[in-house]
């Protein structure tokens, strides 16, 4: 049996009935009903964009709830950003590679890390041997197990979806 699709109209254009829309499918399954014109759409990507009409989502629609972020989220820049977009992009990394990856001083990587993970928007991952990437070691593979791995929560998605909104609307 297939899951029944959720539909939320988006708070950053609220289309209304009538609105030419499209829809972007987001990780947790649900569609994200914008406004065609919507100034956010042109920075999603373009493989999660939907063609959606109003006649299939009348039933589900449901406003989209407000993000309640926590007051720490303003003291987020675009470094923290960045660090996020990393794990959303890569999944679940440690400090070097995202020092190495974003030209960051790795101190400064592991502040971050430690800082975002204390906020909730990272999780560390513990006990763990992990497959990691190719070519680290001239074309072998390599596995890490004492590296602190963190990967993205679900806050951490939230955040980066608001810093991305923010950016669209500025």
């Amino acid at each position: 049996m297939a899951a029944e699709l959720i539909y939320k109209i988006a708070k950053c254009c609220a289309p209304q009935e009538g609105d030419l829309i499209t829809g972007y499918f987001k990780e947790d399954s649900t569609i994200t009903v914008h406004h065609a014109e919507c100034p956010a759409v042109p920075n999603f990507r373009p493989e999660r964009l939907l063609a959606v009409a109003w006649n299939e989502i009348q039933a589900t629609v449901t406003s989209m709830d407000p993000v309640s972020l926590p007051p720490e989220f303003a003291e987020l820049d675009e470094i923290d950003y960045f660090i996020l977009k990393h794990h959303q992009e890569f999944g679940m990394d440690y400090s070097i590679v995202v020092a190495e990856t974003l030209r960051i001083p790795l101190e400064e990587t592991h502040q971050r890390h430690r800082k975002l993970r204390d906020l909730g928007g990272l999780k560390r991952v513990e006990g763990r041997i992990i497959h990691y990437r190719k070519n680290i070691v001239k074309g072998k593979w390599i596995k890490h197990r004492n590296h602190t791995y963190y990967e993205l929560t679900p806050e951490g998605r939230t955040w980066i979806q608001t810093f991305e909104n923010q950016q669209a609307a500025s």
